[in-house]
């Protein structure tokens, strides 16, 4: 207890100024290692917490844990079947792997057409998608007016239509409200119930949404479908279920096991591991980075210490001839170490925390911004300065035991 009050002792720290105000240009020049490590690891991990902002506001309207199954033609004979039949999924298909396979939320039968779209004296050919309601759980549309399709929808065929905005400003007036008004899809009005802003991801691109048996109806598709969307319970594999469900489909539709062709795929769960996978990656890479320059940093100031403890040989003789311990010398030497690194790393987080809202103001802001919210937790920070208080203190030793090796009676026949 002693020892520590004499740490917060007002002679102790008389002494550190003291010392730095004899060699301010050699200990400032030396601080500035450990001020660029420290303002590095902050910039750096604020920078990758800001890039992984971005994915997910990229990724945030989709389920991630999801694949898109396209059937295609296959590629080898099977059971009589030649190659090159044309795969035709069907509702049962969709029933058969929501029943079979295991681990599985959702399962997204969608079907997907053209067709001129007029409203009154405007019109244009857009991409029309018959839909589940369960559709806006795998891809949530982030709705400006009115509501997307429900199940009344499905279960009395309304047609009702919801647009994208692109085609909104196509096919209306500016400030016109299309919320109940009618458009011709195919010669058939559809009442507009819902308008939706542009995801950051959307496979479809603009599209006009309507009830999935509407479109059963108006295209006259009966159960057949153009492709599956899978979403998987978060604690799944979703590449597993992908195999799964490939494997299932091949055996309903009597296609060989082995062919790769039969059906493609989009998983969408993979590829958002591939980018989390790089985040992660890059932040081990900063905190090495970081802690490498930090280090370096610390050495010189370790280094600084030793000269300037040489140069302080007679004065140190001095103090142990007067009655100062080994104990004592070494804590003022380390004090002055931790001293020097502590005020060199929170400049360094001061100066990184300024540089983090920069990176917000010129890179964070808008729906094109590429750097989110840059920023570190203050458990980042806290690290930080525990690993700056335990490398000054390890390094403070190095200089603080060599003080001390020297006897008092050759230290004050020291020139």
């Amino acid at each position: 207890m002693n020892s520590l009050k004499k740490i917060f002792d007002r002679d102790t720290w008389q002494e550190v100024f003291d010392s730095f105000n004899k060699n301010k240009l050699r200990s400032i020049l030396t601080m500035v290692g450990v001020w660029w490590g420290i303002l590095l690891l902050i910039a750096l991990l604020g920078a990758a917490k800001g890039m992984e902002n971005s994915f997910n506001r990229l990724f945030g309207d989709f389920a991630t844990n999801s694949v898109f199954i396209i059937p295609s033609v296959t590629s080898e004979p099977f059971k009589g079947f030649q190659e090159g039949k044309r795969v035709q999924l069907t509702l049962s298909d969709a029933k058969k792997i929501q029943e079979n396979i295991e681990g599985i939320e959702f399962v997204v039968p969608k079907n997907q057409n053209s067709a001129q779209v007029v409203n009154g004296f405007l019109s244009g050919n857009f991409s029309i998608s018959g839909d589940l309601p369960v559709s806006n759980e795998v891809q949530r549309k982030q709705l400006s007016k009115g509501r997307f399709i429900n199940q009344n929808d499905i279960d009395l065929k309304r047609k009702v239509a919801v647009l994208a905005k692109d085609i909104y400003k196509q096919l209306f007036e500016k400030d016109e409200d299309p919320i109940g008004k009618y458009v011709q899809i195919n010669n058939i009005n559809f009442k507009i119930i819902g308008i939706y802003e542009p995801g950051n991801i959307d496979f479809s691109g603009d599209v006009i949404h309507i009830p999935f048996s509407s479109f059963q109806q108006i295209y006259n598709t009966g159960d057949k479908i153009g492709f599956l969307m899978i979403t998987g319970k978060p604690e799944f594999n979703i590449s597993q279920i992908e195999q799964d469900a490939k494997l299932l489909l091949k055996n309903l539709n009597k296609i060989n096991p082995n062919d790769k062709q039969a059906f493609r795929s989009f998983n969408l769960g993979k590829q958002f591991a591939k980018v989390t996978g790089f985040l992660k990656g890059m932040q081990f890479l900063t905190w090495f980075v970081g802690i490498a320059t930090l280090i370096a940093g610390v050495f010189a100031i370790g280094n600084i210490l030793l000269i300037t403890v040489k140069e302080r040989t007679k004065e140190i003789g001095v103090r142990r001839a007067l009655g100062a311990t080994p104990f004592e010398i070494k804590r003022q030497i380390v004090v002055e170490a931790v001293f020097l690194t502590m005020i060199a790393g929170l400049l360094g987080i001061i100066s990184g925390g300024w540089i983090l809202i920069a990176i917000d103001h010129f890179w964070g802001q808008g729906d094109d911004a590429t750097l989110i919210n840059a920023s570190v937790s203050i458990a980042v920070v806290f690290i930080a300065l525990v690993l700056l208080v335990v490398f000054g203190t390890l390094i403070g030793l190095i200089p603080a035991f060599k003080a001390t090796s020297v006897k008092p009676i050759e230290a004050l026949r020291e020139e």
